[in-house]
């Protein structure tokens, strides 16, 4: 004879769920009710669409992440609009300013490129690889996973490190924080904790809300066989920790 189901054995059944399943691999629904908590003033239809990317992304072919960092760039530069998940715990690592590009606006960012020398920042999905140390100091390099926004991240040097210019006390001065190359500079005082927790293989999503990248983003709209082909040279290459 077949057991019986009863509703509280779907309760069990559901907990069972939770707890031997990956957050990755977890409906981004439920991650972006958890994470929402932790991060009251992150949009929560950005933190899902960041949640939603880095599933179609894990889905299809790249190893889950046990980081998220989000960063809406339709909030002025004023405003901490970079936040960094620890997916394995639901919890909030930092909440902090960010700088973009100085071609891409100024107190706001309008403006948007993936070509070299552009000064602009790009939108999408990253990977986060490497951490070294450069002439920023300790920094981490990422690579983007959209073919024609953001792929050329490497190339153009768009790289997590600190600069003086993300400091409160701009604001107070000029009406904004400093602005970069195109890179998400971060303050000083957090680039470790930044850098030491994105390092190796985490997702990193820039979010704003250009029209043409919403509708036409493999990942935002999660069409599996882009993705599959867009994710290929990162499956078989081991991030590093350090170089």
């Amino acid at each position: 004879m077949s057991p019986k189901f009863t509703p509280l054995t779907g309760l069990f059944i559901a907990s069972l769920f939770l707890t031997t399943t990956s957050s990755a691999q977890l409906l981004p629904h439920y991650l972006t009710e958890k994470l929402s908590a932790e991060a009251p003033e992150l949009n929560q239809a950005v933190l899902n669409k960041a949640l939603l990317s880095m599933q179609c992304a894990t889905n299809n072919g790249l190893p889950s992440a046990d980081r998220l960092a989000v960063i809406d760039f339709s909030l002025p530069s004023t405003d901490k609009r970079l936040w960094i998940f620890d997916l394995t715990k639901h919890q909030l690592i930092l909440e902090e300013l960010v700088a973009h590009g100085n071609n891409t606006g100024d107190k706001y960012a309008t403006d948007f490129s993936n070509i070299v020398g552009s000064h602009q920042s790009s939108i999408g999905l990253f990977r986060t690889q490497e951490s070294y140390f450069g002439r920023h100091g300790y920094s981490l390099r990422m690579d983007g996973l959209e073919p024609g926004i953001n792929d050329k991240a490497r190339e153009r040097a768009i790289v997590i490190h600190a600069a003086d210019y993300v400091d409160p006390e701009w604001i107070d001065r000029y009406g904004r924080i400093g602005r970069s190359q195109g890179c998400p500079a971060v303050r000083p005082e957090i680039v470790d904790t930044v850098v030491d927790n994105l390092k190796g293989g985490q997702f990193l999503f820039t979010y704003y809300p250009d029209q043409d990248w919403l509708q036409s983003s493999a990942f935002l709209n999660c069409q599996p066989q882009r993705v599959a082909q867009y994710v290929a040279p990162f499956t078989n290459v081991s991030t590093k920790q350090g170089s």
